[in-house]
């Protein structure tokens, strides 16, 4: 498995200076992290490290490769669970996104439902949260089977941080060649579920892996929580079993996957830890 870096390494800059980092970090991959639709001000006047979901593919292709660096997915983490608002990054961004990966010739976008955040999503019933998810995903996986294109749920919201609940929208999507899964470790047991567990489970759908441990002082928010963008901790220094999760997603269709922890020290043990395992 091959090991890459959260292209959101430094605060305050832009995305071309995040690879640089992450280049001088001695990755060669990196995904496209934080993204948006049309234009935004902050990338403009350099003080955000993102990309548009409007951006000519081939440029952003071209700024990886001028760091020697492979893209390995296009992050479009979504707000599925709350009504579709044009100010909620949802449906419309995850197809955006779709077509960007297609574009720059990535395999895998990542998304996930996320935690609602209005009095409407708190109310859904458990079945109307995974109708919901899935009626949001369903144009943006027909197009992604079209353009060979994977969407990968992520633990990071009430439903997919539970194995049942995983299970349940894999299911309703159906498209097992399109639709797989990218196992967050830190998410997961975070929403209250045993990350080794969960790769176990959908060992033979995980495609891409975020490494992430987290320390014990996260124990009383269990279940209650359902992610976080980076931990704070090297891999192997908290709560999390990195090493069993590894030792069942070494032997999943997941050729890459992304380091989620802010720190150089802490991104350089976590790497080191990894190649331990046999990872690249």
């Amino acid at each position: 498995m091959k090991v890459g870096c959260f292209a959101l390494v430094d605060p305050f800059s832009v995305l071309e200076h995040q690879l640089a980092r992450i280049a001088g970090l001695g990755f060669k991959y990196a995904d496209v992290t934080d993204n948006h639709p049309g234009g935004l001000l902050g990338r403009e006047f350099g003080f955000s490290a993102t990309a548009s979901l409007d951006d000519n593919p081939r440029d952003l292709a071209d700024m990886f490769a001028r760091h020697g660096l492979t893209a390995t997915s296009v992050c479009a983490h979504a707000n599925l669970l709350d009504a579709s608002a044009p100010s909620r990054y949802g449906n419309t961004e995850v197809t955006k996104a779709v077509q960007l990966a297609a574009g720059m010739k990535v395999r895998d976008v990542i998304t996930t439902e996320g935690e609602p955040r209005t009095d409407w999503g708190h109310a859904l019933t458990r079945e109307e949260q995974i109708f919901v998810f899935a009626e949001k995903l369903y144009e943006p996986v027909r197009l992604a089977a079209a353009l060979g294109v994977k969407i990968l749920l992520e633990p990071h919201g009430p439903v997919t941080g539970t194995i049942d609940g995983m299970a349940a929208v894999l299911d309703r999507l159906g498209h097992p060649d399109t639709v797989g899964v990218n196992l967050d470790t830190g998410n997961c047991w975070l929403a209250g579920t045993d990350p080794v567990e969960m790769a176990k489970v959908f060992r033979d759908r995980i495609f891409h892996v975020h490494w992430k441990d987290m320390s014990a002082d996260w124990e009383p928010k269990r279940g209650t929580v359902f992610g976080c963008g980076m931990a704070v901790i090297p891999l192997g220094t908290g709560v999390v079993d990195i090493k069993g999760v590894y030792d069942v997603v070494k032997d999943s269709p997941a050729e890459y996957s992304t380091l989620e922890i802010a720190g150089d020290d802490n991104v350089r043990r976590s790497y080191a830890l990894l190649q331990s395992f046999g990872a690249q």
